[in-house]
């Protein structure tokens, strides 16, 4: 077998873009623009992900003769704030039990909701090994690298199913959740898209898009070259606006977007709502190559059902007008289901350290995955669209 090292490294910034990339977005995978160097790089380097904020980079840096075969993005994490897989439940019970759960080792995007590949591993590989081997040699050494570190526990979060069934393999704690996900059947419009769904659906649907738009608001869709300082002025004041009022603190630094518009302007969508000439809302969305990542949100006016309109109904005409495969609108929401958005299951994987904790989050999570399951269960059997169709053969418009 060939001999891999492996090694931790303290900012984005210390491995080469061309090296990271390789590995986060090959060629023949489908684009996230979340585990683009660019992206991190601006988490890293506007303040948002850093030690101050409890989120000190530890990324893992795996090499095969000099070359970068595999990286994991990581951070040391003082705290549970900012990565939607809630485990503060976890962390009072070991402290009320005399122990420190702090630091935990994070393997994730920062203040980001989406699946995405977490084992990263350059293709093509140059000898028989599989994908599958080198990420499992990669988690191996992330894992020995939380060893010699001494944290309490490692918490691989938002990952694709399949690293998920292959982290099980290796001994970690599987836990699912549920997202709201809205599918593309090849429809040709936003109303072929309400064809499908319930008249009554259909109708809510149809009141809420005149209701939003009532009070002479008007919508744009904003990205490229076309995105400016002004935008993101405006955007960040909506954007704070509503971090204040839901976590106390905004995760994102004015900074960051600045960073984004240079680096990733492409990949970057805003849908900036104006009324009487001034933005008064807006919606930030990242493309992939199939999937188009809604984020965050803000207002400064309070409008009905600006929010569904900006946020699930433009995103869906957006997808529809580019091909684009699907919609991940952020995590909870049951809300979205009526909007034609549908449960899709959510996997992370925990290593916990002491072996007696470890057995109590196991049992738990055993419940929790059948309370999950049987959630999606009975939204599947009471779903937004018409009994008559099958979305799987649904690639005309209808009558």
């Amino acid at each position: 077998m060939t001999q891999r090292t492996a090694t931790a490294i303290n900012s984005i910034n210390d491995i080469d873009s061309s090296d990271w990339n390789q590995c986060a977005n090959p060629e023949q995978m489908e684009y996230n623009p979340f585990l683009d160097h660019r992206f991190i790089k601006a988490l890293e380097d506007s303040g948002s992900a850093n030690s101050n904020t409890g989120w000190q980079p530890f990324h893992t840096i795996m090499r095969d003769k000099g070359r970068v075969v595999g990286v994991v993005p990581a951070y040391l994490k003082s705290h549970s704030q900012g990565e939607y897989v809630f485990d503060g439940a976890w962390a009072d019970a070991w402290y009320r039990a005399g122990g420190e759960y702090y630091p935990k080792l994070q393997i994730s995007i920062p203040f980001t909701p989406a699946t995405g590949r977490r084992l990263l591993v350059a293709t093509p590989l140059d000898n028989t090994q599989s994908i599958q081997e080198v990420e499992a040699q990669l988690l191996s050494a992330t894992l020995q690298i939380a060893q010699k570190i001494q944290v309490s526990s490692l918490h691989i979060t938002f990952m694709p199913k399949n690293q998920w069934e292959n982290a099980g393999k290796l001994g970690l704690l599987k836990r699912v959740d549920t997202q709201f996900h809205w599918t593309n059947a090849n429809y040709d419009s936003f109303e072929d898209f309400l064809r499908a769904l319930s008249s009554k659906k259909r109708k809510n649907i149809r009141r809420e898009r005149r209701g939003a738009l009532e009070n002479n608001i008007e919508i744009e869709w904003i990205t490229g070259s076309d995105l400016t300082e002004s935008h993101w002025d405006a955007f960040y004041q909506f954007y704070v606006d509503t971090g204040n009022r839901k976590w106390g603190t905004p995760y994102l630094t004015r900074a960051f977007f600045s960073m984004l518009s240079e680096t990733m302007p492409d990949e970057t969508l805003l849908i900036m709502c104006k009324r009487e000439g001034k933005y008064i809302a807006g919606a930030i969305n990242f493309i992939g190559s199939n999937t188009l990542f809604g984020r965050n949100w803000g207002c400064i006016e309070d409008h009905r059902f600006l929010h569904f309109e900006t946020c699930y109904y433009q995103a869906i005409d957006f997808a529809i007008q580019h091909g684009i495969n699907r919609v991940e609108a952020g995590a909870q929401g049951g809300h979205k289901i009526a909007r034609g958005y549908m449960p899709q299951q959510t996997y992370s994987a925990h290593w916990i350290r002491n072996s007696e904790f470890r057995d109590a989050i196991k049992n738990y999570l055993n419940s929790e995955e059948s309370f999950v399951q049987q959630d999606i269960d009975w939204i599947e059997k009471h779903t937004p669209f018409r009994k008559d169709l099958d979305l799987t053969n649904y690639h005309k418009k209808l009558d």
